[in-house]
């Protein structure tokens, strides 16, 4: 593949507004998310590790979903808060590059850490007596290695077509970080195979991820409505309850910032959906596994409580 000539050496990110009262109160407000999620990812990673109560599969994999969360963030927030602060709003051609890279290859790995989750879920409660064996230290690492090799091979195929358009005029970014629809907006050469590669990755990852999940928890739901035990049911409903709510609300924005064409519509509608998606989600996450789940609640008190003894 033969990569088309580039004149423009940086870009211009517009970010979220122009108007300077409103990039103060948004700064604050997003340093205050990211500080939260920081926090909370840390946190949730760092008590998995230290309490033997949480060394099961489940939550080892919450750990690498935890992790992901982290890095997703982090990728984005920084540079959005260093505009709101700065007159020069620019990001290099290889910065924006590298920013376009890790976030394709963590949204893969995100969707399909969330798809080992459920059938982790469906293990657990479809085959119990065989949930130790089947899963063992072993095949969680080798499930777990999937999303990173997937999202890092597939996001190298996706930043190759990127780096493969020309951009030779405009250079004004209409997003608060490197995205490839307003990327698209600003090529000056065929952008067609990149957007139809765009739109079959995208199509393909998200159908083939919730394919897995809905499939898995399919069985999940004919277990628990053949259970005769009350107390079983409610477990199995509590235990699946949090994954859920992060799907819904993972699946549903990715939907609604990936399946639509590239037009200046969509990307002033996608920033917005955007802002929600690589910001407040890695923040919910951990509050949501922490406050719907007896097990973590359990073990951050113990921590705590351990803590308060040794001071």
């Amino acid at each position: 593949m033969t990569r088309n000539l580039t004149s423009v050496t940086e870009f211009i990110l517009l970010g979220l507004t122009s108007h300077l009262e409103l990039q103060i109160l948004l700064f604050l407000l997003f340093l205050a998310i990211y500080v939260t999620t920081v926090a909370g990812n840390v946190g949730m990673i760092v008590l998995v590790r230290i309490s033997a109560r949480l060394h099961t599969p489940m939550y080892f994999f919450l750990c690498h979903l935890s992790f992901v969360d982290l890095c997703f963030s982090s990728n984005v927030t920084p540079k959005m808060l260093e505009i709101f602060l700065s007159e020069k709003k620019t990001i290099s051609y290889s910065a924006c590059l590298v920013q376009c890279y890790l976030f394709i290859a963590l949204v893969h790995m995100e969707m399909y850490i969330l798809a080992v989750m459920a059938y982790d879920r469906y293990m657990a409660i479809c085959n119990p007596l065989l949930y130790s064996s089947k899963m063992s230290k072993s095949v969680c690492v080798c499930l777990i290695t999937v999303p990173y090799v997937y999202g890092f091979l597939l996001s190298v195929m996706e930043t190759l077509r990127t780096y493969n358009l020309s951009f030779c005029g405009a250079n004004e970014i209409n997003h608060f970080y490197c995205a490839d629809p307003p990327l698209i907006k600003l090529a000056c050469s065929d952008t067609y195979s990149k957007e139809l590669s765009m739109y079959i990755v995208a199509g393909y990852s998200n159908v083939q991820s919730l394919l897995i999940i809905l499939t898995s928890y399919m069985f999940i739901l004919v277990a628990i409505l053949r259970s005769r035990s009350a107390e079983g049911r409610k477990k199995a409903f509590s235990t699946c309850g949090s994954h859920l709510t992060v799907v819904t609300i993972f699946y549903g924005t990715l939907f609604c910032m990936h399946l639509r064409r590239p037009t200046e519509e969509s990307v002033e509608q996608g920033k917005m959906v955007a802002v929600f998606y690589t910001t407040v989600i890695p923040m919910l996450n951990p509050m949501i596994y922490g406050l719907r789940n007896k097990d973590v609640k359990e073990a951050f008190r113990k921590a705590i409580g351990k803590q308060k003894l040794q001071n």
